[in-house]
């Protein structure tokens, strides 16, 4: 572990180190003490999509830890798709949590960081003490939601990645735009030095054809396969949902009880798009403090 002055400005001193699981190194940053908070950043973030909850959960008495999941940033970045089944990245994050050096952790994870979260839930129950999702379906939720012609045209590039090469051909055209697309909807939007980073992480070696086996592998698991890997799960669990996310349908936000006895609640942010972290950064972190307090 080094503490390192070379991370962006988050507005706390950051520790920045690597973890060895299953095969894979995963880049992470640290900052704070307390109970063990894991944030699992989306596509196509990487830990620092984080850089607004950081600091304020570790001044609220909170160990938080931020990693960039496998294929993005400077984590190890496997060649085939197979490398990328969601079960393969919950193993990730279980291995992570032992690493650090703990048996549990409150667990935070955002759009494809929250179908990792939902499946080391149900997967791992033992490393989850509390689980917060953002702007993230239930796998069951997302599976009804395509089959409805609304929900499919909002997912249109799920489908588009899926594709064999022609997506990393296409995604680093014009300084990125194809994935700088993808952030555009938040409100405020993304400064220009924070793109930069963005477009840093992007251009890492392998990183783009990374993130996009995310997609490979989804596509490819039947949903007969998928559903009957589905549990319920026994953590405590919030939804935090940003209403006006251009890519998944709010119908979606509420998972069915059966799968989720333990709802907490769904908390809808009207104004908010799919970045509500970055939106709505003081609401999600307050509603983040207050959920996990039971365990500071």
């Amino acid at each position: 572990m080094t503490t390192t002055s070379m991370l962006p400005d988050v507005g706390i001193e950051l520790r920045d180190g690597y973890a060895e699981v299953g095969g894979v190194n995963l880049h992470y940053v640290e900052a704070g003490d307390g109970p063990l908070v894991v944030l699992l950043h989306g596509f196509p973030e990487f830990w620092f999509g984080w850089r607004l909850q950081i600091a304020p959960l570790a001044a609220a008495g909170f160990r938080v830890v931020a990693p960039d999941t496998r294929g993005y940033n400077l984590s190890s970045k496997p060649e085939g798709f197979e490398a990328y089944g969601v079960d393969l990245l919950a193993d990730d994050i279980r291995g992570l949590i032992g690493e650090l050096g703990a048996k549990s952790a409150l667990l935070v994870g955002h759009d494809w960081g929250g179908s990792i979260a939902w499946a080391v839930a149900m997967n791992h129950p033992e490393v989850v003490d509390r689980l917060a999702i953002l702007n993230a379906a239930h796998p069951r939720r997302l599976s009804e939601g395509l089959k409805h012609p609304s929900q499919l045209r909002k997912s249109w590039y799920f489908f588009f990645f899926a594709v064999p090469g022609l997506p990393e051909d296409v995604v680093h055209l014009r300084d990125w735009h194809f994935f700088r697309h993808f952030l555009e909807e938040a409100n405020p939007p993304y400064t220009p030095e924070e793109l930069e980073r963005y477009e840093e992480a992007w251009a890492q070696p392998g990183a783009a054809r990374g993130m996009i086996n995310y997609y490979r592998a989804s596509v490819r698991q039947s949903q007969k396969q998928a559903a009957a890997k589905l549990r319920p799960l026994s953590a405590p669990t919030l939804v935090i949902w940003g209403e006006r996310d251009s890519y998944l349908g709010s119908d979606l936000a509420e998972p069915h009880r059966d799968d989720v006895p333990n709802l907490d609640g769904v908390e809808r942010l009207p104004d908010a798009s799919h970045w509500v972290h970055h939106d709505e950064a003081e609401c999600v972190n307050q509603l983040l403090i207050d959920f996990f307090a039971p365990a500071a």
